[in-house]
């Protein structure tokens, strides 16, 4: 067992899997003390890195990609109070946190595990059912649809159309966007031949942030979704097959003209009399075969 105790939290290091429980103190971020105690198995991890400063230092975490469904609806805005994969390490525990990054890698280097990203989400993402309010609106998800409600800052023509419910069936992803600077941000859900192009503002199925205390809440959502979704591996692998396919399709293609010009030139040669009767009906067959 390798673990480290800190006011951030505590990581603990068994062999097959990092347990992650957050601190209680106040500048632990609101989104880290909703999600819990994480438990990342080993397989998920592609690596960990010990950063030392002044004052205080980083044990950081880096997951496959794919491995959380988290990540993967935050895409890596998830800033430093609310980010459950970084830890606040203490100067006088520098030592400590080189020996559990250590036992990590030594663990994933015994192991053999990949770097590389993996096709199914590793972790199960947050518990449901799952709502947050921030913004205009509040949003909940209970495994099978989403509802948006809306608030008295919500924008007139959005509001006028009442709560809304999306099943789950009919969503092709979610998009989280922070608020950043004078830039608003949003939790958008992708509806299946939807538009997405009004402002999150206007848009029916997005709740708009204005980066207040409880906007990282909105990200469990998102990330209770997209555990729920399929996996992007899948979308990868469809938009891979596609071009194979169009380039068999076109193999083909080439292939069927080919043997026609063939079968045009025997026939020419044929007639010219450099091919006997036998020969150019065996040679026909042949390439009629291929066809």
């Amino acid at each position: 067992m390798a673990d480290i105790i800190q006011k951030d939290g505590t990581w603990a290091f068994d062999g097959d899997a990092l347990r992650i429980t957050p601190g209680r103190e106040k500048n632990v971020g609101l989104l880290r003390r909703e999600l819990g105690e994480l438990v990342v198995p080993l397989r998920a991890l592609a690596g960990v890195s010990v950063e030392q400063g002044r004052k205080s230092g980083r044990l950081r975490l880096r997951l496959r990609d794919g491995a959380d469904p988290l990540l993967q609806a935050t895409r890596g805005r998830l800033t430093e109070p609310h980010d459950p994969y970084q830890l606040v390490v203490e100067p006088d525990r520098y030592g400590v946190a080189e020996y559990v990054a250590d036992e990590l890698r030594n663990a994933l280097l015994l192991e053999g595990i990949s770097s590389g990203p993996v096709d199914e989400y590793l972790l199960p993402g947050p518990s449901l059912p799952v709502s947050a309010s921030a913004g205009d609106g509040t949003a909940s998800f209970d495994g099978e649809r989403v509802r948006l409600e809306w608030n008295w800052k919500t924008e007139e023509s959005k509001a006028s159309a009442g709560p809304r419910t999306i099943p789950l069936a009919d969503l092709t992803g979610v998009d989280w966007q922070p608020a950043a600077g004078l830039e608003n941000g949003h939790l958008r859900f992708l509806v299946r031949g939807a538009p997405v192009g009004a402002p999150p503002k206007y848009d029916p199925n997005a709740v708009e942030l204005w980066g207040f205390r409880k906007d990282p809440l909105m990200a469990l959502v998102a990330a209770a979704v997209q555990a729920r979704l399929p996996h992007p591996s899948a979308a990868r692998e469809e938009a891979g097959r596609i071009p194979a396919q169009r380039a068999g399709e076109q193999r083909a293609g080439d292939d069927h003209d080919t043997l026609l010009r063939r079968l045009r030139e025997l026939g020419e040669l044929h007639r010219d009399g450099v091919l006997t009767d036998e020969e150019f009906a065996l040679a026909k067959q042949a390439v009629l075969k291929r066809l």
